[in-house]
């Protein structure tokens, strides 16, 4: 007998089902997983909300302003934000009316009735990281006013962050020369001699050696330095920047929006620098994190190219400190030929204020900011000292005052951030008025 055709709609799967409890089970981890996930977020959304109202704010913000002939300052009134994590360290300060992170400016007949002592430098004087109140200025005044009376001392800041001394001449010549101060400080760290050389700024900060947001200086057709105006124009000509992986980019967006990011990339660093610890203790190897240097490598690259600046970039990449900041090239005892030209730009922003001092009937200082600028014998400290003994300015070393009180030199400083905690304001204006004490006749 012939069998009957099937028809292919009628024919069934030779695949047998999944026995039920196989579905029951992966409908329970989906239902698991799903739980799991939901509770994450709910964690996460509660840590938000914690983070939220224990911390002020989310982040440092940095309110500039772009002033003809002087460069950029603060926005004038506004208010300034310092977020540290790491520390557990926030604060918020009023801008002044010039556009540096100070009290109001006295006017000039007070200054001209008084000892009236003008501080200027960078990131150090301008301080985001404590209360206006607690700048070592503040406290010089505060402490004078017990100890030197008879002077009547009146102190003003003036710091604006990545600034060395050529940057800073405009704040004299605008906001200082005014006041007709009996003393002008100049605030040196180290990283004050990198940033007086425009090549050298420019690898570290990412602007056009030519096109610079400050004062500047250059050479002329004989090579003799001369100053050169802030261009108003500088942020269409920055480096470029190197490219972020897609991930680095989110991951920053969502740091820059949510507090338990911020939390989480805390943890994360403080795990990473506990873990590169233990391993250096037990005599590990550990690579260091190579970005910094990745993007000082491309910049180099980007201004060797041009002529002006390629002889002088030969060899800098050498030293012994190969992962260390820029900066830090100054502690070593021969410096490459790009290092050595910023030791000439130093020299002439420091000649500049001395020409000023002069003209005006002012006296000049130098303080040499702890940590990282020791005393007599650390390399860059000398270099600096040859400087000002050439051109007769007395300095003033917080670290050579911290050895002779008896004070830990590491207790200036923050723990994760390399500038002046509160101690480290204190003993600079110890320093300070302990040489006012032995040098009164600046304010006759």
């Amino acid at each position: 007998m012939k069998p009957r055709p099937i028809h292919p709609d009628t024919l069934i799967s030779s695949t047998p089902p999944p026995p039920r409890k196989y579905v029951r089970a992966l409908r329970m981890a989906a239902w698991n997983a799903a739980f799991i996930i939901a509770g994450l977020l709910l964690i996460a959304l509660i840590c938000e909300a914690y983070l939220r109202l224990a911390n002020p704010f989310i982040e440092t913000s940095i309110p500039f302003h772009f002033v003809d002939g002087v460069g950029l300052i603060r926005e004038p009134n506004a208010e300034l934000r310092y977020a540290n994590w790491r520390d557990d360290n926030f604060v918020a300060s009023r801008v002044n009316s010039l556009g540096f992170l100070d009290r109001e400016p006295v006017n000039p007949e007070r200054a001209g009735a008084g000892c009236h002592i003008a501080f200027i430098g960078d990131s150090y004087v301008e301080a985001q990281e404590v209360p206006i109140a607690d700048k070592f200025h503040v406290r010089l005044e505060d402490m004078a006013a017990r100890e030197l009376p008879h002077l009547d001392i009146i102190t003003q800041a003036y710091g604006i962050g990545v600034t060395g001394q050529i940057n800073q001449i405009p704040f004299y010549d605008e906001y200082v020369r005014p006041l007709s101060p009996k003393l002008v400080v100049l605030v040196f760290f180290l990283n004050d001699l990198a940033e007086n050389s425009p090549a050298l700024y420019a690898l570290v900060s990412g602007a056009d050696p030519d096109r610079m947001p400050f004062m500047s200086a250059q050479r002329d057709e004989y090579g003799a330095l001369e100053l050169r105006p802030p261009d108003p124009e500088y942020e269409h000509f920055l480096l470029p920047r190197l490219p972020k992986a897609w991930y680095k980019s989110e991951w920053e967006r969502l740091v820059g929006i949510s507090y338990f990011a911020n939390w989480v990339g805390i943890q994360k660093g403080w795990m990473v620098d506990r873990i590169e610890t233990i391993l250096a203790r037990i005599g590990a190897r550990v690579e260091p994190d190579n970005t910094h240097i990745t993007a000082i490598t491309a910049r180099s690259n980007m201004i060797a190219e041009r002529l002006c600046c390629s002889a002088l970039l030969y060899g800098w990449q050498s030293h012994s400190r190969p992962h260390a900041p820029v900066e830090f090239v100054f502690m070593e005892e021969r410096l490459p030929p790009i290092f050595q030209e910023a030791l000439e730009y130093t020299a002439f922003g420091v000649e500049q204020f001395k020409r000023r001092a002069d003209r005006d009937g002012t006296q000049l200082a130098i303080l040499v900011a702890h940590p990282y600028m020791g005393t007599r014998g650390d390399p860059q400290f000398d270099r600096l000292n040859v400087i000002a003994e050439n051109y007769g300015i007395p300095v003033i070393s917080q670290y050579d005052y911290i050895i002779r009180r008896a004070y830990n030199p590491p207790d200036v400083r923050w723990r994760y951030d390399f500038h002046w905690n509160a101690t480290g304001h204190q003993w600079a204006a110890e320093a300070v008025l302990e040489w006012l004490n032995a040098n009164q006749d600046v304010c006759d």
